[in-house]
């Protein structure tokens, strides 16, 4: 197969992008290195596919339509990934129209090439965000969801409807994805676990919003990985899933648990909650175990340590990049 990974130089998009390469398909990806980071980060994810004969990456961005037109006609493309966005639930209270732009409009771009050039599935990353703040928990796929808290995740479940409507019209093959908190190697800087990790080490103090007692349900990447390579292969005719690892970790008790495998004591800056945060987050993957033989297999203790493990042996390597 060739299948397009937009935002396949990011950190959820270069480990799909490695997996896809190494079960021998050939993979496009689309991506528009912005600075919401570092981009020399998504230089260095995808330094290791340059010089593979099935690997090609357009440096373009999805709200280009003459672009991605050309793409979809030159490279005679089989099944869409699609990734990209703009991420950052607070960043997006104070931007809500690029987020408009990039993860609505964009993914409407997307699935028009995706009718007009007969591609056979696409695969469209959404987030937990979408449940928003409900005290019902785990979170379900039939949940009603009107509930969302801020502009990122309104964006996503508007996105979400575009991919339903889509299909309706056009018989498109889609699977929405909700992944929850996903992290691991290559994760961007300004998620919780990168940043509490560097800022540990670093002997600096820890901006924690609230008092420590919301709760996250975290999802090792390669679990993630797991779940779209499932996807791929099952190619349903329209589902949405849960993807994460159906269970919690108190903010709190994660610091502690990063703290301890660096072996450096945290040090803690209370401060306010932040606008379109929300208190919990808990994915019931029953659907996903059921349709796809969805099973996470690492847990948080194994999955923190996994990621200060590669934190020790990057942080020579990348510098002052890890926290950009």
């Amino acid at each position: 197969m060739k299948i397009l990974v937009t935002g396949g130089a990011g950190f959820i998009g270069s480990h799909l992008v490695e997996d896809l390469l190494a079960t021998g398909h050939q993979v496009v990806v689309v991506d528009n290195f912005n600075d919401y980071y570092n981009p020399q980060l998504k230089e260095e994810n995808i330094l290791q596919f340059m010089k593979r004969d099935n690997f090609k990456v357009y440096r373009t961005d999805i709200l280009n339509q003459i672009a991605l037109n050309r793409i979809f006609k030159r490279e005679k493309i089989d099944k869409v990934i699609h990734l990209a966005a703009m991420a950052g639930v607070r960043n997006s209270v104070q931007r809500p129209n690029l987020y408009v732009d990039v993860d609505i409009k964009g993914t409407i771009n997307l699935l028009d090439l995706a009718n007009k050039y007969n591609i056979k599935q696409f695969v469209f990353a959404s987030s937990s965000s979408v449940y928003g703040t409900r005290s019902e928990v785990p979170f379900r796929e039939d949940m009603k969801l009107d509930s969302q808290a801020s502009p990122y995740a309104t964006a996503k479940k508007s996105a979400e409807l575009f991919c339903r409507n889509y299909h309706n019209l056009y018989d498109l093959n889609i699977s929405i994805l909700r992944f929850f908190t996903v992290y691991g190697p290559r994760q961007r800087p300004n998620m919780a676990i990168s940043k509490f990790t560097r800022l540990i080490d670093q002997g600096q103090p820890i901006p924690m919003f609230g008092d420590g007692s919301s709760k996250r349900d975290y999802t090792y990447i390669t679990d993630i990985i797991k779940g779209i390579r499932l996807v791929l292969i099952n190619n349903p005719e329209f589902e949405i899933f849960n993807l994460g690892s159906s269970s919690q970790i108190k903010l709190l008790d994660l610091i502690n648990l990063i703290s301890s495998n660096l072996g450096k004591k945290a040090k803690l800056k209370e401060l306010p909650e932040q606008e379109g945060d929300v208190p919990v987050t808990y994915a019931d993957i029953t659907k996903a175990k059921n349709k796809l033989n969805y099973r996470p297999q690492v847990d948080i203790e194994v999955g923190i340590r996994k990621f200060t493990d590669w934190y020790q042996s990057a942080k020579s390597r990348l510098g002052e990049r890890l926290g950009s």
